[in-house]
């Protein structure tokens, strides 16, 4: 088998649901199969996947074991030559993984590669290649800026090496997965994928970004960024420093003075009502059900007409590929202040999110 793509799923039964639509497109011409780690989902995810993706292989945690173990697991059942580590929350494009195997031919002892990650608004996200995080990366980063804990020497749109990729979109032979031990399993949620791609240097091997192909990735879905993220990220950071570096008590007390700052500025959680002027359906046929929820919708068969920032667009994935859609939010992400929500292929909900730090918006119709 030349594939395996592990989806690690919590509580994100909708989500999870368009990404598996998306990458059993993306699979279509390729020798793959689809494992779903699931790590104690209390919504129907489970009884989704069985019910409606029966060729997947489904692995039913009965603990929450964290992001390390469950992509673990779901590793050790895997028959790919490759591998990729993908969260629930991504839709991938239908060339997404031929463009990478192809692009890991031309390497010389490739690593792991990522690709250019969009959040729901369309809107490059940076930490699509970053560099190892040093100390004063990280410190530079705790404080605001993130000038070099970001691997600026790449543009979004090219390709080359890189050392750190997101453990949100991860491709790689299994032999170098089993080579460096996986994600060290002493991290339960972030940190991880920053360690796993240092072990992978240190093997000896280069990390890569391609930047010519993107993937969504509805950032803030599977977690939240709130006090617990920090915690858990700055406590996760101290973990990185401990194994790989030197102990190094000034970055300790600033990361507890981070994590204190955290603390005060996001105990209170304010929500943005959204105001949308109208829904703009790009269809070629007309929802009695969707209309009935959404009154203003217009439903479009041409060229996009200029419409106001106020408009949300939905994106019917019935008549539009996954990389059509794709390449049409990246396009107007930094021209228009367009929200977005996708329709799946044969479900019955839309969902999107708006920016990458709230969480994202799933209507049932």
């Amino acid at each position: 088998m030349k594939l395996s793509i592990v989806i690690l799923n919590y509580n994100v039964r909708y989500f999870l649901e368009l990404c598996i639509k998306s990458v059993e497109a993306a699979i279509a011409h390729i020798d793959a199969e689809i494992i779903v780690v699931d790590n104690n989902s209390k919504d129907t995810s489970c009884d989704m996947v069985k019910r409606m993706f029966p060729n997947v292989k489904l692995i039913e945690n009965t603990i929450n074991s964290g992001f390390s173990k469950g992509n673990n697991i779901g590793v050790a059942q895997a028959k790919g030559e490759y591998l990729c580590i993908l969260n629930p929350d991504t839709v991938v494009a239908e060339d997404t993984f031929e463009k990478l195997l192809a692009y890991h031919e031309t390497l010389e002892t490739p690593g792991a590669i990522g690709c250019k990650l969009i959040d729901g608004a369309g809107r490059f996200l940076p930490e699509s290649k970053r560099n190892v995080p040093y100390v004063k990366a990280a410190l530079k980063k705790l404080i605001g800026d993130a000038s070099e804990y970001y691997a600026n020497h790449l543009k979004e749109n090219e390709a080359g090496k890189t050392d750190v990729l997101v453990g949100a979109f991860m491709f790689l032979k299994k032999t170098v997965y089993d080579e460096v031990g996986g994600f060290d399993e002493d991290y339960f949620m972030y940190g991880e994928d920053i360690d796993l791609s240092y072990k992978i240097l240190k093997a000896g091997y280069q990390n890569y970004y391609l930047g010519t192909t993107s993937v969504i990735h509805f950032k803030g879905e599977s977690t939240l960024k709130d006090k617990k993220y920090a915690r858990r990220f700055y406590g996760a950071m101290q973990i990185f420093y401990k194994k790989h570096f030197k102990k190094n008590i000034l970055f300790d007390i600033l990361v507890w003075l981070g994590i204190r700052t955290v603390y005060f500025f996001r105990n209170t959680t304010i929500e943005k009502l959204k105001y949308v002027f109208q829904y703009v359906l790009i269809s070629n046929a007309e929802n009695e059900d969707l209309k009935a929820v959404l009154p203003k919708i217009v439903i479009l068969r041409r060229e996009m007409s200029n419409f106001a920032n106020e408009t949300e667009i939905i994106l019917d994935a019935k008549v539009l590929t996954y990389k059509g859609i794709i390449d049409f939010m990246s396009t107007y992400a930094n021209t228009k202040k367009w929200t977005y929500k996708i329709w799946p292929n044969e479900s019955r909900f839309i969902l999107g999110s708006d920016n990458s730090v709230s969480r994202g918006e799933v209507l049932e119709f």
